[in-house]
């Protein structure tokens, strides 16, 4: 626990912290001491969330509701936390719970995507990511997904921004490695997460292999200095891409529905 905070804490931020991943990331930071600061637009489940984990474990727990969408975005969070030093942040905003051709989504529901998943995600590693490197210890998780190995149909904004957010982590990872800051891009499989079940829909087909929030969150936190990349749950979790045997056309093909 002591070696968690020297290296990461007194607070973390998580964004997206409201339930699934974002709320296991939660409990595991708090299990090691780290005071938690829980970003997300639900207040409800925001509180829900909050008042559990500074139950369970004893930390100190900051609620942020904000939409991560929005160009204040950046301002409103640094705003909630300029009297706190934030030593680990976790980005795990811009799940997508539907899917549909590029063309049958209006404009803004892409414009948001990017800008939840991209812009923001830009600028609030370079304004926490700053006085790490300043300090010489950090860490910074960029939680990616495999729709970023390869394009695919019905999911054309999601799985190019989620790609975004791979390559930003692989390379934040080469630059700040020697200023003592941890990045690591976490690349999620189907994990059992409310946003994939309301993508999946709420039938009775079988949803096959999910892996469990909890321990995907345990599982980047143990291997944060591994970085560049980690798939979670792989049998090489950094290895290259599952789709790298494949041609780039096949890959593609592979990645849309059938």
């Amino acid at each position: 626990m002591t070696t968690m905070t020297a290296a990461y804490g007194p607070w973390g931020i998580v964004a997206g912290g409201s339930d699934g991943v974002g709320a296991a990331f939660a409990r595991a930071m708090a299990a090691r001491g780290i005071n938690v600061v829980l970003v997300a637009r639900r207040v409800p489940v925001l509180k829900e969330t909050a008042d559990t984990v500074s139950l369970e474990y004893g930390v100190q727990v900051r609620t942020v509701p904000l939409d991560l969408a929005a160009p204040v975005a950046l301002a409103e969070l640094a705003a909630a936390t300029a009297d706190l030093e934030i030593g680990l942040f976790v980005y795990n905003a811009g799940s997508d719970d539907s899917t549909a051709d590029f063309l049958d989504r209006g404009l803004p529901a892409h414009l948001s995507l990017v800008r939840r998943n991209c812009v923001t995600a830009l600028e609030t590693v370079h304004h926490f990511g700053a006085p790490m490197a300043a300090r010489g210890h950090g860490g910074v998780v960029l939680v990616t997904s495999g729709a970023a190995w390869a394009g695919g149909a019905t999911r054309a904004t999601y799985g190019a921004t989620k790609a975004f957010g791979l390559v930003l982590a692989e390379s934040l990872w080469a630059e700040w490695r020697g200023h003592g800051v941890d990045v690591l891009a976490l690349v999620l499989g189907r994990t059992d997460t409310p946003s994939l079940r309301r993508l999946l829909g709420d039938g009775d087909a079988p949803l096959g292999a999910l892996a469990d929030p909890q321990d995907v969150a345990e599982e980047a936190l143990a291997h944060l200095g591994d970085g560049p990349t980690w798939i979670a749950g792989g049998p090489d979790p950094t290895g290259a891409s599952p789709l790298g045997a494949l041609s780039r056309r096949d890959a593609v093909i592979a990645m849309s529905p059938r």
